[in-house]
């Protein structure tokens, strides 16, 4: 694995606000929703809310370079980035800070206001020295273009080529953007930003009553022809909820499907997107490997509520296990917009109907279940030599794949209760014949005013019998 050091941001940074309420009424004088403010919410956008993201899942420090207005909304968005523990190289806007109002009810976007231009290609930053010297010090680059012109030309655009050539760089471009720099490991355009470029026909195709992914050979040859144009090692285009097409530089398609949410706010998945999948690049993940956890990073964002559930949360203890940190952080998202957090743990090394409902059941209880699974070695010592009969990565991905299941972590110990401290959940769900008085995590679970509760397993079904019905069939 790459040691922690910076992970640096390069982008287009903005203040976005979300103005919220209620409608219960049309005004009088136009056709128009009457919207009953409750509340405002300001949070980081653009650039600044993919180093938030990339923050909350890299283990070293995280650099935002970016460009922000003298003005108050700059001053505030400054001020949420140091909240969020992201380091600000501002390099000085000539013009105002970007910013974005969201008017939002019963979550739902009503409308949108924007403010202030982004820098000029023509007003290149004061001085691009502190970015050089954070580029420098990189492990890994992720460069958030919002059309802005930060990253269009001129010495910084040479610092990112240079940088490219020797880091793990990702690079989320823009329809009004610069094209990515050569030798980026990863390009992630939209279907929108691929049709932009002209390598991609324009979407959508005619409907379909099919859930079949419409394009996928266009899509392919798209990304082929973005390869090349770019001189990129890979190009994967992001298909919203249908999950990613990913093309290497040796021309070899891949699909990655997104779980499937109900609902959420997709504000912010593209964001979410490239800031995991740079974290995975720095990690030294293969580009495979770093779309498959973006893919499934991006979908839960938006089950969780999306960029505006992105507040500041406390720091993850450097002791946290790297598989439980981004759970963590986004545990912690979940509760300070007052949400339920649910755990449940077991092997589940042949998840069956008994299971299925239980996670159903545990589900219920709150706004966001994870799966503490036990390790390979943790089956071994508890079950015997035999087990398990799968791998605990083979395990995870079906557990993933059920709709009741946001994240999973595998644990190591006999039981997961190092890892419910870390985590701190509002619930804690077992299933089987057991107590409360007899759970060994209901002791932890009181140490912070968690609850721990037991649910039926479906009668007759169990992995034991499975086994020993397929033992008796092969026979």
């Amino acid at each position: 694995m790459t040691s922690a050091g910076p992970l640096v941001v390069v982008g287009d940074a903005m203040l976005d606000r979300d103005v919220y309420g209620t409608v219960d009424r049309v005004c009088p004088d136009a056709p128009v929703p009457v919207v009953r403010v409750e509340g405002e919410h300001a949070r980081s956008g653009g650039a600044a809310l993919a180093a938030v993201l990339a923050g909350q899942r890299h283990t070293g420090p995280v650099v935002l370079v970016t460009a922000l207005g003298a003005d108050e909304a700059g001053a505030q968005l400054a001020s949420l980035l140091e909240a969020a523990g992201v380091t600000v190289v501002d390099l000085g806007a000539e013009g105002p800070t970007v910013e974005k109002v969201r008017v939002r009810a019963a979550g739902q976007s009503l409308l949108r206001l924007d403010r202030g231009d982004q820098p000029s290609p023509a007003r290149p930053p004061r001085s691009v020295a502190p970015a050089v010297e954070a580029l420098t010090a990189a492990v890994a680059v992720l460069v958030s273009d919002y059309g802005g012109g930060l990253t269009a030309a001129g010495p910084l655009r040479r610092w990112l080529a240079d940088a490219a050539a020797r880091l793990p760089t990702v690079w989320d471009p823009h329809p009004r953007g610069a094209e990515p720099v050569a030798a980026c490991r990863l390009a992630t355009p939209n279907r929108a930003e691929a049709t932009h470029t002209g390598a991609l026909p324009p979407w959508p195709p005619e409907p379909t009553h099919t859930r079949a992914l419409p394009g996928v050979g266009e899509l392919v040859a798209a990304a082929t022809t973005l390869v090349e144009r770019w001189q990129a090692h890979g190009v994967a285009i992001t298909l919203g909820a249908d999950g990613a097409v990913l093309v290497d530089r040796a021309g070899t398609p891949r699909f990655t499907p997104a779980p499937v949410v109900d609902g959420g706010d997709p504000c912010g998945a593209g964001d979410c997107f490239a800031a995991a999948a740079a974290v995975a690049l720095a990690e030294g993940a293969l580009p495979s490997e770093a779309v498959d956890r973006a893919v499934a990073d991006a979908a839960a964002f938006v089950a969780a509520g999306g960029a505006g559930t992105v507040r500041p949360v406390p720091a993850v203890p450097s002791s946290t296990p790297q598989c439980a940190r981004g759970v963590a952080t986004t545990v912690a998202s979940v509760r300070a917009t007052g949400g339920t957090v649910v755990a449940t743990g077991g092997c589940f090394d042949l998840v069956h109907a008994g299971h299925v409902a239980m996670l159903d059941d545990a589900r219920r209880l709150g706004d966001w279940l994870v799966v503490l699974l036990n390790s390979d070695d943790s089956v071994r010592r508890l079950k015997g030599p035999g087990r398990p009969l799968q791998s605990q990565d083979d395990r995870a991905a079906v557990l993933r794949s059920l709709g009741s299941v946001d994240d999973v972590i595998v644990f190591d110990e006999d039981t997961p209760v190092a890892a419910l401290e870390v985590l701190r959940p509002d619930v804690f769900v077992k299933g089987g014949d057991y107590t409360v008085a007899d759970l060994p995590e209901a002791a932890a679970l009181r140490r912070w005013g968690g609850n721990a509760v037991v649910v039926p397993y479906l009668p007759g079904r169990s992995t034991t019998r499975l086994v020993k019905g397929a033992s008796r069939h092969d026979r």
